[in-house]
């Protein structure tokens, strides 16, 4: 696992700045931990002060690391721009998340989560099929597919820069299972055989994985991915180039080249360290079934029925002026460091 706590793009305020002092380490380690600490329940009783899934008093921060970001190509810290078309159809879909939360308080307070959207009656858009293959959350539950893929406990992505990694090595494969957290861990095998890609007609929602020894560095082609699922507006013609080098007994570097020219206009490199843990202490291997048994998702939808009844009668507020998108307005939380909240693109 990386121990630390790396913003993946660097920061504005610290622009043509590698590392960090260690005073100023010190001060964001402070800045969290207050953070963590704060009593954000605000007034007792309401949605806000009960809909919490932890207790602040059972979290923990890790220590900021050196980096001031896991981005290291370009040398300025940050994922290039979007292409003209990529930009096309992050401005799209955009514009119907933002429909959908047009007639909510969200947008009447002018919350984060509204920025460029406009406060009124419900969308017609409402009635329309979103114009991208939705795997995260729209302010709207006609159906399963408007609700996010981590509420199913399925929200794992690759490349992956956080959570733990159990690797095993076989004479012909690599694999490894990613513990992406509350329950939503994944496995991955990585032939190493010199085997051929899958054809391009077969697409998988983590890629086609093909693996080759360069040394003591492994080095993994990863291509075919699924146009269903979405790597900051990348689908089905991202491409990774991983190196995964063991630089001590104890230490792996993790390297990986992000290319998808109908998205960004150049390449971007991410590089992270990881410590490995204490196989005593980590022997229980603890497979990921949060999906299994998933009796929520079928019960937000009865009652988002219930409420669509009730408004039908008179008896209840029309379910479109209710925001179950967001974080309260957050898009789902601003990173302490980054002051970044969450999003697709």
């Amino acid at each position: 696992t990386d121990p630390y706590q790396t913003p993946l793009e660097r920061p504005a305020q610290f622009a043509g700045k590698e590392v960090f002092t260690d005073e100023e380490r010190a001060a964001l380690d402070k800045q969290r931990a207050g953070i963590l600490r704060r009593d954000q329940r605000l007034e007792r009783g309401t949605e806000r002060d009960v809909a919490g899934a932890y207790n602040a008093v059972f979290q923990s921060v890790r220590p900021t690391g050196k980096r001031t970001s896991l981005v290291v190509d370009p040398p300025d810290g940050r994922i290039p721009p979007l292409t003209l078309d990529a930009s096309k159809r992050s401005k799209a879909e955009n514009e119907y998340r933002l429909a959908m939360l047009e007639a909510t308080e969200t947008c009447k307070n002018k919350e984060p989560a509204c920025s460029g959207g406009k406060y009124g009656r419900p969308s017609p858009k409402r009635a329309e099929m979103p114009p991208f293959y939705n795997t995260g959350r729209i302010n709207r539950n006609d159906g399963p597919e408007d609700r996010s893929m981590t509420e199913r406990c399925m929200g794992a992505l690759l490349p992956d820069f956080g959570g733990y990694r159990r690797i095993v090595q076989s004479p012909g494969s690599v694999s490894i299972f990613y513990d992406t957290g509350q329950g939503q861990g994944w496995q991955r095998v990585i032939p190493v055989t010199g085997s051929p890609h899958l054809p391009s007609s077969i697409r998988l929602r983590f890629g086609d994985s093909r693996g080759r020894w360069e040394g003591n560095t492994l080095v993994v082609d990863v291509t075919n991915f699924s146009p269903k699922f979405s790597y900051r507006g990348a689908r089905e013609t991202l491409h990774l180039v991983e190196r995964w080098s063991r630089l001590d007994a104890n230490t792996i570097e993790y390297s990986v080249t992000i290319e998808d020219p109908t998205t960004w206009i150049r390449p971007w490199t991410v590089k992270q360290e990881m410590i490995r843990q204490d196989e005593q202490a980590n022997r229980i291997y603890y497979e990921p079934r949060c999906h299994e048994g998933n009796f929520g998702l079928p019960t937000m939808l009865r009652g988002a029925r219930s409420e669509e009844r009730a408004f039908a009668r008179g008896e209840g507020p029309d379910p479109a002026t209710k925001d179950t998108a967001t974080d309260f307005g957050n898009e789902g939380g601003v990173d302490a460091l980054t002051g970044n909240g969450g999003g697709i693109f």
